[in-house]
């Protein structure tokens, strides 16, 4: 839980249970008579810090997933080349997967360093319109393990959401770690205080991938975090020379598109496997420009535009409400 102190006995409530600093495993605790107080459960102050440093953040978009291995990163990073095309658009991706960053790489940022300004932390860019921050460029090299408990990443979440000059902004990308813990408890509390546009869950065709996914959509639910669509991500494979379509991870259970009709949601598309995709993020360079006119660069597009035309409507329906 991301309301546990680092010091903390074993069976802690949490600091924002009713039972903080009441019940037995509280004994001893050096935390007990401050919790017992009820402090513990105000509001975080940074919730409100965080309202009004992203106030100049136009669309913010979460990319989730519930299983590791689905292409989470790649389609985060895509999204972002893909929006930042539009060179009338400012576009940021901030990297929240605190244990296992990628995006650096993906991005072909390795190696960069974040400076501090006046105005807080400065992103590093990728592109004149669009800004990058992970933890990746806090370590010492890439190989670096980030052994932490679960309040020290929620302080880096935060610093990265409060003391980061994104300056304004049209989309801010947010790629997280895969399933339900810390790290996405954390950033939808630290967001509640903002608009946030919904939830981009990628997926697999496979059953195994699947059954977690639901477990994320659950968990959107329950957060009452909007849910943009589901992305089924290496939809089969497209052979570059005949161009017929082998299924490498065969939907067995009817895949996304059967998940998203059973469960009323949006099926934002399927990329289909392509190589170049990997050759692509571990060199870090775009797959959308490299290849423009693969089956696969094409179904980035169109989803995409999907969601493009996700945040519109939802803009025109808020502003239509008032």
């Amino acid at each position: 839980m991301g309301d546990v102190p680092d010091n903390a006995p074993e069976h802690c409530p949490g600091t924002k249970s009713e039972q903080a600093g009441k019940s037995a495993s509280c004994q001893g605790c050096p935390n007990q008579k401050l919790c017992a107080s009820g402090a513990t459960k105000a509001p975080d102050p940074a919730i409100a810090e965080i309202g009004i440093k992203l106030s100049t953040v136009k669309h913010k978009i979460l990319v989730l997933s519930g299983k590791g291995g689905v292409g989470k990163s790649t389609f985060s990073a895509h999204l972002a080349h893909a929006l930042a095309s539009d060179t009338t658009k400012e576009v940021a991706l901030l990297d929240v997967d605190i244990c296992g960053p990628s995006i650096p790489r993906i991005m072909g940022l390795e190696g960069e360093q974040v400076h501090q300004s006046g105005s807080g932390w400065s992103p590093v860019y990728v592109e004149d319109n669009l800004a990058v921050m992970s933890i990746g460029f806090l370590l010492g090299g890439p190989d670096d393990a980030v052994i932490w408990r679960g309040p020290k990443k929620n302080g880096m979440i935060k610093q990265f959401l409060r003391d980061v000059d994104w300056g304004e902004l049209d989309y801010l990308i947010v790629d997280t770690p895969p399933g339900t813990s810390d790290e996405h408890l954390s950033i939808v509390q630290y967001l509640s205080s903002t608009h946030v546009d919904g939830a981009v869950i990628i997926t697999t065709p496979q059953e195994v991938s699947l059954q977690d996914v639901r477990k994320e959509i659950r968990f959107c639910k329950k957060v009452k975090l909007p849910i943009i669509g589901v992305v089924e991500n290496m939809s089969g494979f497209v052979c570059p020379k005949c161009k017929n379509t082998s299924q490498i991870f065969p939907p067995t259970s009817g895949g996304a598109e059967k998940m998203c009709a059973d469960l009323n949601l949006p099926l934002l598309g399927k990329v289909p496997l392509d190589p170049r995709i990997a050759q692509s993020c571990d060199e870090g360079r775009s797959f959308l420009s490299e290849v423009p006119d693969s089956p696969a660069a094409q179904a980035y597009q169109r989803i995409v535009q999907s969601i493009q035309d996700y945040c519109s409507n939802r803009v025109t329906e808020e502003q239509s409400a008032t």
